[in-house]
Parts: structure tokens; sequence; C-alpha cells
């Protein structure tokens, strides 16, 4: 199943139990109304897999319970049905910065005098609706200059992050939230036994808006409005609604607002639109995990259950005339050339989702779609997907593609357009269509293991309106539908009716440099606390004692007939199974092993062609992949457990019998070309790959030992055939995760046939980290934001330091109540995100590493150079944070359970550090006895005075160069330098 409709798929729920006929009497799916324990009543849905339960509060409030006790841990969702769709015109953005503002707390979370603090907000917002109707630049300058001076007064009597500080406190992980067109979620997960608490926090948050230092997240906004600037991505995405969608919203109002209305919020406008929206009628409650259906829901109406109903209507949003001809535009930016052709369709709740969906998995599904054999498979394009999106009004389906080297974007287009011409001649296979509901019926089956999807799928339901007897029967209405009845929908909806948006590479004129107001750093009072984080702090709840692994019991060993040890862990879940051939050696031993697995991809066999092979897989709900890692190299196979020995022996016949094809090879070469040329593009791949790897390794790393275009072009495909082919020669172990063991052990014996002695690995070749400091490693690309990547190789692992690295990432560098993250962000405005971690290495003698981030518009550089070093030299020493940091810690250790397939990939990780037991028993007890001093201690030894290698993205031409020569001698890196692209050495001291 193809990642990129992951999203998607998290929306459906389906019926995964059984594949009998509807109408037969145990799979009768209805919704039933009934009482629980206390009186309350809910819904359930018969022969439902998620068990949910829909309760309706009588304030309106809509409460998804389902239960997992996987682990003890609850996923949780506040869902708003209100985003940027009801945006007011003049002020677009509101409902993203109105969600910033809902983690600065209320008038009793965040205050430390709230009689006092009200008044200087309230002088705040005054200044606020004289700044945005002041016309003379100068004087609006001085009217924020004043808001900047009262801000500073304010944050006398607030105290910042205390929302933050009390979800880390309960353990959560996850806190965030994000905002699209009809809706505002708010997320955490949370361990099981803080669930009382963490509702009586949230029932508080959403009870009152106060507009605390707000001048500073919303810089904080500007930040990421920066950033999606610099997303080429974002660009043709946003053009390309705005063809769909000439006069509704979805086309014409962005969810990050414009630079204009940005810069002139009216606070009055967020109260209003709080007031309005944020009422239990127009909201859900999400709980998925290990909870109590009885407890928890009187719990949440004691809490939720308070919180006034009020009158409610959502505007009537404009309505788009149908598209009768193609509308073409184009967008410019730095990185790769691409190609999106999209046809608008009726949105959720439609007869047309389902034809949709359809027609989107008939088109690609990662395996044996029109697009996947015909484009991607053959070669014929860089790369093609499709994707569908349902919104409450309307949806999409879009198609994009990259261009091969040479290749035109209308040459793409026509390959593309081509493949839905197939399509509406029904040119795919009969079974087609029962082999996509039975990958839908997979995916959703991996999906619902998961709490974070099960939740998602229930609030994206309240989202939409949907009811949840229909998602239910989602995959049973889509088996109704006759192959003949897809191809005269898809002849109806796909014609000239489409949207094209080109990407191509170019200077974007449209970017808007945004000025740095010159902020005064607001105070954090870290050292202080409201009356209600105090009184929360001393609400008790159960203990939740930890649970570790006896990874020698938790994994079964046996061997196959050959000898070959056979790892296990049982699937008590469901009949699906994990099977990983592994073989200890990787690219480092053999540099063609990586190129030879990626080459398999698309060869055949004497009895298959190279589309066929997929074909076959796909109809029998198995995947394949074979892996070449810088270690380890996996030969694996997934699906359902009844089709494993013809999955294997479908493998095994590929792998035994694959055939070399010089045309497949030389057009493998070609995409190789093309992704290197594309990967340097992409300003994430140059810091966090290439600079990245240049500042740890020099010249001498894996990412530059590579083989040139030459070196390929003179391979005989022949000989990666046989490479693959001999890896079966090599030492080898298995690991299954599924039922029925000795059945998964016999289809090895069958059909995995080994002869002979098996064989040692080559020799790993070795690569040094180099030493530190002193050196600014720039390369010049065309954006927004510079962004900074401060690294110093530290001390060799040491397993004693796992607890206190842990703890420091805790209180210092991670998270929306580190140290880190309050100082640059919320009393500086100087970045939207900054980090800063000790990063323990992965493998045993290996060093580790100290590394901080920030990203900042260019004019913010020096400040945010200096704030960020003077951090990483000298830690602030706040005993209360300390101790929340502790806490949290430990009640994350707790929560945490280790299951399933994850029983044998940890205990690999841990292997690889020259651990054989669960070490965070260790870890846990020597946290619990860890004081301020004793971190400080840490930093000291291993932060303190490090000698920084710095690596810096940005536009050249706005670099503040006198900020960098203070952390070293700048060095400019030639982005084919970097990843050795070219033989040619371009570098400028």
């Amino acid at each position: 199943m193809k990642n990129i409709k992951v999203l998607f798929l998290c929306l459906l729920v389906v019926v995964i139990a059984s594949c009998k006929q509807s109408g037969t009497s145990t799979n009768i799916i209805k919704t039933e109304k009934k009482t629980d324990a206390s009186g309350l009543a809910y819904e359930t849905v018969s022969n439902d897999p998620t068990g949910l339960r829909l309760y309706t509060l009588e304030n309106g409030l809509k409460v998804y319970l389902s239960k997992n006790t996987d682990e003890p841990k609850i996923q949780t969702y506040i869902a708003v049905r209100a985003g940027s769709n009801y945006d007011p015109k003049n002020s677009t953005g509101l409902a993203h910065y109105l969600e910033h503002m809902v983690f600065k707390g209320t008038h009793k979370i965040g205050t430390l005098d709230w009689e006092k603090e009200k008044e200087y907000l309230k002088k705040i917002s005054d200044l606020y609706e004289q700044h945005r109707t002041e016309e003379d630049p100068e004087k609006k300058k001085d009217i924020y200059k004043e808001i900047d001076k009262v801000s500073l007064e304010a944050s006398n009597f607030s105290v910042a992050n205390e929302y933050d500080k009390m979800t880390a406190s309960l353990g959560a992980t996850g806190t965030n939230a994000h905002t699209w067109f009809e809706e505002t979620v708010y997320k955490n997960k949370i361990p099981a036994n803080e669930l009382n608490k963490w509702l009586d926090l949230e029932a508080e948050r959403f009870g009152t808006l106060v507009l605390r230092l707000f001048h500073t997240e919303l810089e904080a906004v500007f930040e990421e409005f920066n950033r999606t600037q610099d997303s080429d991505f974002r660009k043709r995405h946003y053009r390309k609604l705005e063809g769909l969608f000439p006069n509704h919203p979805y086309g014409q109002q962005r969810t990050i607002g414009t630079s204009e209305h940005l810069k002139n919020p009216s606070l009055v406008d967020i109260h209003n639109y709080f007031d309005k929206y944020y009422v239990p009628n127009n909201m859900a409650v999400v709980l998925v995990g290990d909870l109590d259906f009885d407890a928890t829901i009187k719990k949440v109406n004691e809490t939720f259950g308070k919180m006034e109903k009020k009158e409610l209507s959502h505007p009537t949003l404009p309505k788009e005339e149908p598209i009768n001809q193609p509308i073409i535009s184009e967008v410019f930016g730095p990185t790769a050339e691409s190609v999106s052709i999209a046809f608008r369709s009726n949105g959720v709740n439609t007869e047309e989702e389902k034809f949709v969906t359809l027609c989107d998995m008939i088109m690609s599904n990662g395996n044996a779609g029109l697009i996947d054999l015909n484009l991607n498979q053959k070669q014929l394009i860089q790369r093609a997907s499709c994707s569908p999106t349902f919104l409450n009004d309307y949806g999409y389906h879009s198609f994009s593609g990259s261009p091969k080297s040479g290749q035109t974007l209308d040459e793409v287009k026509e390959l593309l357009l081509e493949q839905i011409e197939k399509l509406k001649k029904g040119e795919f296979d009969e079974w087609m269509i029962d082999a996509v509901i039975n990958d839908l019926k997979l995916s959703q089956t991996r999906e619902y293991e998961n709490n974070t999807a099960l939740a998602g799928a229930y609030y994206n339901a309240f989202i939409h309106h949907e009811n949840w007897e229909s998602k239910v029967k989602f995959l049973e209405d889509l088996k109704k539908i006759s192959k003949k009845e897809l191809v005269e929908f898809a002849n109806n909806f796909y014609k000239n009716n489409y949207v094209l948006t080109y990407k191509r590479k170019g200077e974007d004129k449209s970017i808007v440099k945004v000025e740095n107001p010159g902020i005064t750093p607001v105070n954090l009072n870290r050292g202080k606390s409201s009356d209600f984080l105090k009184s929360f702090n001393k609400k008790e709840s159960s203990l939740l004692q930890p649970k570790f692994i006896d990874y020698k019991t938790a994994i079964k060993t046996s061997k196959t007939s050959n000898d070959i040890e056979v790892s296990y862990v049982l699937n008590e879940k469901n009949d699906l199974f994990d099977l990983n051939i592994i073989f200890d050696m990787g690219s480092d031993n053999d540099k063609k092993l990586s190129l030879a697995a990626g080459y398999l991809e698309y060869l055949g066999t004497d009895k298959y062609s190279a589309e066929d092979i997929k074909k076959e897989f796909y109809k029998l709900g198995v995947d394949y992949y074979v892996s070449a890692q810088n270690d380890k190299t996996y030969v694996g196979l997934r699906g359902l457990k009844e089709n494993l020995p013809k999955g294997l022996e479908l493998l095994e016949h590929l792998w035994d019998n694959a055939k070399a094809d010089q045309e497949a090879y030389d057009k493998y070469v070609e995409k190789i070309y093309k992704g290197r040329q594309d990967g340097k593009t992409q300003k994430g791949n140059i810091l966090w790959g290439g600079l990245m790897n240049y500042g740890m390794y020099g010249e001498n790393s894996r990412l530059r030992d590579i083989m040139q275009i030459d070196e390929l072009k003179g391979i005989n495909p022949e000989d990666l055939v046989n490479l693959v082919k001999d890896m079966k020669n090599y030492k080898q172990r298995v690991f299954y995760y599924g039922k029925e063991v000795n059945k998964a052990i016999a289809a090895l014996n069958t059909h995995h046939k080994i002869y002979g002695e098996l064989k040692e690995y080559p020799e790993a070749k070795n690569y040094e980290h180099t030493e530190t400091g002193g050196n600014v490693f720039f390369t010049n690309y065309d954006m927004v934001q510079t962004e900074l990547l401060f690294l110093a190789k530290g001390k060799p692992f040491d397993p004693k330091n796992l607890a206190a690295s842990r703890l420091f990432n805790t209180y210092f560098g991670s998270g929306l109540s580190s140290i880190v993250f309050q100082e640059i962000r919320e009393s500086k405005s100087l970045a939207y995100s900054a980090f800063a971690a000790y990063d323990d290495a992965n493998k045993k003698d290996d060093p580790n590493y100290v590394l901080a981030y920030v990203g900042t518009q260019a004019n913010k550089l020096s400040q945010a150079v200096d704030a960020m070093m003077d951090l990483m030299n000298n830690m602030p020493e706040a005993e209360k944070q300390f101790k929340a940091a502790k806490e949290a810690t430990l009640k994350k250790i707790a929560a945490q359970r280790i299951t399933k397939s994850s029983i044998f990939w940890s205990y690999e990780r841990l292997k690889k550090l020259g651990i054989d037991n669960d070490n965070r028993e260790e870890m846990y007890n020597t946290i619990k006895n860890m004081t301020i001093k004793d971190l400080k201690g840490f930093f000291d030894q291993n932060i303190k005075g490090e000698s920084y290698n710095v690596m810096v993205i940005g536009n050249k031409k706005d670099l503040d160069v006198n900020s960098l020569k203070k952390l070293g001698k700048i060095t400019e890196l030639d982005v084919d330098y970097l990843f050795n692209y070219v033989d040619k050495k371009e570098v400028k001291q």
C-alpha cells in the first residue's frame, strides 16, 4: 500500500473481521442505541471492529471512546469543527494563530495575578486595534513599540508554557495541534493513569481564552509563514487549490493567512471566533486506549459537561461552477520540476467519494496500479502517484509526476493523462477491484492496531459529519461497484475539467520579506507558578508501574532444516505476518549491494515479466522488499498468513530466476542520475544530509563515497543479478512475526533452499568521524529563512550516560516546555523551530554528538546565534522545571510497552550498542535518584565548552557574515561537491 495514501486510509473504517456477504446474520451492520451503568446513552455499530462507543452529552459534546489495552496509554484528540474556512476575509490566518494561543493558558492557567494582568492585556488589545486601522507606516511602528513595551510589562504577571509543563508532568507525548480548512485539532498521548488530571486541565483550557504573550507568538507564526514560503511543494499545492476553487475558501483562504493580515491582527476578532466556534456542540473529545468506558465517560461529563451549549451556525460558503476546460498555472522555486493534474469532486458522504476512492487505487496502489506498472515500473517517468482528498463541501483527485532527465513537464502530463484514458477504457484486469478492496482491508488491519490512527479516524468522522455506520460499511459498498459502473463513472468524471499546475525551477518573485520588528524578550518567570498549577501538582494519580522485557524469553528461537536460526514473536492480534531474512552485511561490505537491491525492483524472470511479478504479489495480498542498509540487508515478505507459502514461493522464484535486462538497467542508471539532481535541490536534504555528513566525516563519508554515473554505466547488469542471487550463500538469520510459526518454518524449508556451507561476510569499510570545531560550512540556497545546525563530536558511547542524556534532552532541548524552546521562541521570538540534544550513538564505540538547530529569518541571525551559543554554554538551572522534566521522563518510561515485532527490533538496536538486556530498568532507577546538580554535572562534562562545526543553509544575499565569523572559519561548499556528484571540487574560503 503506497505511503501517500496512509492519511486518507486513516479516514476509512471498514469491516476487517469477515468477508461474508452483508446479508448474512453474522455481519449485519447497524447503529444500536444503548445505556451505560450511569444511565448515559451512547451508540455503537454492530460488527464494528473498532468497538466504538459514541456519546452525545446534554450540551452537545460528542465523545468517541474505544478500548485497547496493548499499552497503558490513551491517545487523545479534542476536535473543533472550525478552521480557516471560517476566518474573516480581513483576518485570514486567524483560526491558526488562535490554535497557537490556546496553549497560552486561561485566567487561571499561566497567570500570577489575573486582576493586574488583564488590565495590561486589555491595553494590548486596544493597541492592536489602533495598529490595524492606522495607515501611516511610521505611526504604526510607534504603536508597535508601545505594544512591545506593554507586553513586557504584562509578562511580569504571566508564566510561560504552564500548559506544556502540566502535560509534560503527566508524561504526555505528541503534545501539539493543527488547523486546516474545517478543523482545529488538539493532541496528546497520555499515560492511562493520568486521564482524570488531563480532563481537569483540558476542561479549564477550553473554558476561557486569554491572549497573553501574543506578539511573541505571532512572530513565531511569521517564522512558520516563512517556512511555508520556502516550500515549493506547498506553493504548487496552493496554486492547484486556487484553480480548483476560485470562489470557495478551500482555494481563496490559506490556513497560514496572508502576510498583510498577520501583520495587522485583531484580538477582538480572535475572541469572537473562539466564543462562536469553541462551544461543546461544535466539539468532540476522542479517547482511544487503555480506558474503562463507564468511569471515563463519567469523568468527561463532570468536566467538559459543564461547558455551556450555545446557538451555532456556520457560514454558507460559495458554490463552484463546473470546470469545462483545463485551468493552467505555474509556480517557481529552487526545487526539482514537477507537474500536478487535479480533478474536483464532491465531498465526503457522497457516492463520488466511493467511486473516486476505487479509481484512485486502480490507478496507483504502490504495486499493480496503472501508474505503478505503466509508468513507475517501466521507468517511463522519474516518479508518479495519485491520491484523493475529501472535505465537507468538495474533494479532489490529484495526480503528480516528476520528469526524467531530458523529459519535459508536458511529456509527463501526457503520460499521466494516458493512464487516465486507460482507466476510462477499462484497460485493467477484472480481479483488480477485489484485490484493491483486500488491499484496503489489509491496510486497515495494520492501521487500527495503532491507537493514534484509530483516534484520527474518529475525529475525522466528527469533522466531516460522518455517520459511523456508513464508515463501517464503506468497503462493503465498494464491493457492490462493478467494473462496468466504474468505467462509466471514470468517463463522466475525468474529462478536460482539470487543473494543471507546473512547478518550474526559477526565482519566485512573489516572496514576501518580513521586517524584524525588534521584539524585547519577555519575562518567562520560569521559577514561578500559578495557583492552578500548584493545585494541579498536588493531585495524586494512581501509580503506574513500568514493565520491562526479558528479551531472552520474549523472543523465541527455532531452526530451519538448513540450520538457519529463526527468531520469532507470536502475533496475537490478527492474521498478518512479517517475515525477514536478515544478512548482517550491507553497503559498507559491498557498495554494489544497494544498487543491486534497487535494480531487482525492475526485473522479471523466465516465467513472469516484471509487471506480472507485481500483479501476482498483489493478487496474494503480499508485499515483498529487498533493502540494503549500511550494515544489514533484508529480504522481506509481509501480508496475510494464509498466503505466506505462495508469497514465499514467488519471492524465491524471483530471487533464483531474475533475468538481467540491459534496457531496464540503463533506465535505472538514468533514474539514479535524475534522483541525485533532484535531491540536491531539496534544502532539507542539503542540510540534514550533505552538510551534516560533511560536519561529521569531512570528505570521507558514506554520503560522498559513491559510484559516479560513468562507473554505474560501466557495470554489467548481469553482475548485479548474480550479486543478489549470491546473497543466499552468505550467513543469514530469520525473524518471523505472526501466527503458526511451524507453518512459516515449513514454508522456509520448502521454498528457501540453501546449499552447502554459508560464506562469511566481506570486511566492512570503516568511516572515521572527524574532530569538530572552528568551522562554518555554508551552502547557498534560494530561501527566506536561514537554518543553522550546530554539531560537536562528543565522547564515545557509554551506556552509563543514557539516563542522564534522556533527562537532559527532556529538560533542556526538546519539547514545548524545554529551556531552548522557551528562550529562543517563547521569550525572544527568534524562531518557529529550535531544539538541542545530546545524541547518543547507535553503535558501540561510536562517538555521541551534541547538536542544536535553529531556523530563523536572515535578519534575526545574529540574535539567534548569540542566544543559542549562550544556552549551549550556560544551562539555566530551574529546580521546578527540572523536577517536572524528571517526573515526565519517569512517567514516559513507566507507560512505555515494547510489544509485537518491536520486541525483536528493539533488541537488535540494543545489541548494536553492546547491551543485551532491557536497559530501561537501569535508566529508570538512575533517573529516580538524579538531582539538578547531577544534570548540571552532565552538562558541564559533555556539552559546555564543546567545539562546534556549524552547518548553515541560506540565501547568500541576505547572510549576516559577521555573525557567522564569530563561530569559525567560513567555508562555502558547492552542492555538487557536498554530495560528490562531480569530480571537480568547488570550495570557497
